[in-house]
């Protein structure tokens, strides 16, 4: 490669470091634990992950969040073609896709997912929390799956624990987001009918389901957290069972079990209660030292 293009790449994967740092903190703390051969690939997976998860709220124009990903899936079929994309996400991806043999399906996987999730109309309420656990396995879990691909890592038992990890994540990081998501109208996406209707949340008027979010109602909403939460817990449990029978190679992809177990340790201390501004303070609610120390044990001890 010519200096020009090393330079052009160099640039690149420093965007992304960039991107992830300032979009997704916790997990940017998270990749810095991996082994130096993998942190390139890594990065430049969560930087496509940060493109994708935020062509919605970036965009003034739904529509155009749209297209933003339509794009995206456009730039993953190009790249597996072996067609140069001026961004530098995608070239940083490229990279990695040539570099380690990244699996086309589980990208697009994930941003079909998002694109899914991005054609929703507002009344469209997903019918169960196990819709939500497919569109955190799709977004999330599949992100893991091509992590440990790029470490060289194949083993169907840290794919498992990956698998558990990335909907516990998925999940929390959803519940995270509501007070979010409620200001742009597109809470119902993320509040599963069955839990609204169980604890009083779901008002049905004139053939159309709605949520009903208000003051009157946060003790409901605390509830279906909990119901979510919980069930993210036990994803969370599942992958730790897992983790005597993980690579130890696999386990520094997996630490991204930490901020999962700090933020449903946040969510514990408010009683669940999304909007309690304590949960949006440090990192997941957590001061950003802790949640380093926290990690740092994690890693140390070979555990996630």
């Amino acid at each position: 490669m010519n200096g020009g293009g090393s330079n052009s790449l160099r640039s690149a994967f420093s965007y992304c470091v960039q991107q992830v740092r300032n979009y997704d903190y916790h997990h940017y703390l998270c990749l810095l634990e991996l082994p130096t051969e993998m942190r390139k690939a890594a990065f430049a997976l969560r930087a496509f992950n940060v493109e994708t998860a935020r062509a919605m709220d970036v965009a003034s124009d739904p529509k155009i969040g749209l297209m933003r990903l339509l794009w995206w899936q456009e730039a993953v079929d190009k790249l597996y073609a072996k067609k140069p994309i001026n961004h530098p996400t995608a070239q940083a991806l490229s990279w990695a896709i040539s570099e380690h043999n990244i699996s086309k399906p589980w990208l697009k996987r994930s941003v079909e997912a998002r694109i899914q999730d991005a054609q929703r109309e507002v009344d469209d309420i997903p019918e169960s929390t196990e819709v939500l656990e497919k569109y955190a396995e799709d977004t999330v879990s599949t992100l893991l799956y091509n992590t440990l691909q790029a470490g060289g890592i194949s083993s169907t038992t840290a794919d498992h624990a990956a698998s558990h990890i990335g909907k516990a994540s998925g999940l929390v990081l959803l519940l995270k987001s509501l007070p979010y998501h409620c200001t742009r109208n597109r809470h119902h996406s993320y509040i599963p009918a069955k839990l609204a209707e169980k604890h009083g949340l779901l008002v049905k008027q004139g053939g159309r389901s709605e949520i009903l979010l208000d003051m009157n109602s946060r003790e409901g909403l605390c509830n279906v957290v909990f119901e979510i939460a919980s069930v993210a817990n036990a994803h969370l449990l599942k992958a730790r069972e897992l983790a005597e029978k993980v690579p130890a190679g696999a386990k520094p992809v997996l630490l991204h079990s930490v901020p999962v177990q700090v933020l449903l340790d946040s969510l514990n201390k408010v009683q669940f209660d999304v909007f309690d501004p304590r949960i949006q303070r440090g990192v997941l609610g957590v001061p950003p030292l802790l949640f380093q120390f926290k990690l740092k044990w994690y890693s140390w001890r070979a555990m996630f």
